[in-house]
């Protein structure tokens, strides 16, 4: 995927994702759907022995414990070629990240974990010329008190992505990312039991609502697209608005 124009062969080939963290309805299973809609061999992955919820179209399910290194190996062993990674396992903890032992489970989680997928796949993705596609946050731009682990963890992420695609370059493997606002999923369910947090959210964002998960997927078809074939080292703001007042 290094040119502006896809050759019809290329266009018409039938890509292989991985999304992994896309097991419980969320941002990565929108993702996911979204691929396996266009066409797309799609494979996803969860901590559970089974999917919560099966995004619709995907082909194959892995359980995968992302901090096990073997385990990460052992998936990546699986793919020759890779065109589109998609890294959306993240975990956050409100009010508990102070907890030394919280604060570095998170970040274990959201950035190191991801780093070592990215390396353990890149053979793969260099055969496919492919993409990777993290999830950062707009925390990775915005002070969370409230999430303090996370909200370091996405700004590393955001900063990966950019030192990840001046490296990958070489192998022709572009890196991006997307900074998604304020979305519906279990993750956030948390927050949006308070109310008062909720409205502000709401009042504050132009569009005038929390994202859905569905919100994300457009974004990511984007970027794994030809159309994004000069795009690299990029963190796509969907927000809603929120960070632009």
């Amino acid at each position: 995927m290094t040119t502006g124009l896809a050759s019809t062969a290329d266009a018409d080939r039938v890509r292989q994702w991985l999304v992994v963290g896309a097991s419980r309805g969320g941002i990565g299973a929108a993702i996911a759907a979204a691929a396996a809609a266009s066409g797309d061999r799609v494979l996803i992955t969860g901590a559970e022995a089974q999917p919560l919820q099966m995004p619709p179209g995907v082909d194959e399910y892995v359980q995968l414990e992302i901090t096990d290194t073997a385990g990460v190996h052992a998936l990546a062993a699986r793919f020759e070629k890779l065109d589109v990674l998609v890294n959306c396992a993240a975990i956050a903890r409100r009010d508990e990240e102070y907890q030394s032992a919280v604060f570095r489970r998170v970040i274990e989680v959201n950035l190191i974990a991801g780093f070592d997928l990215v390396n353990a796949l890149r053979p793969a993705l260099r055969q496919a010329r492919g993409n990777v596609i993290n999830i950062a946050s707009m925390y990775s731009v915005f002070g969370s008190p409230r999430v303090p682990a996370y909200g370091a963890s996405k700004a590393a992420v955001a900063q990966l992505t950019r030192s990840l695609a001046a490296e990958f370059a070489a192998d022709q493997i572009r890196v991006n990312a997307i900074a998604p606002g304020f979305i519906v999923t279990e993750q956030s369910a948390r927050g949006r039991a308070d109310k008062t947090h909720y409205q502000a959210v709401v009042a504050r964002t132009p569009a005038g609502r929390w994202g859905l998960p569905e919100d994300l997927a457009g974004a990511a078809m984007f970027l794994a697209s030809d159309a994004a074939a000069f795009v690299t080292g990029h963190t796509l703001v969907v927000d809603g608005g929120y960070s632009i007042v």
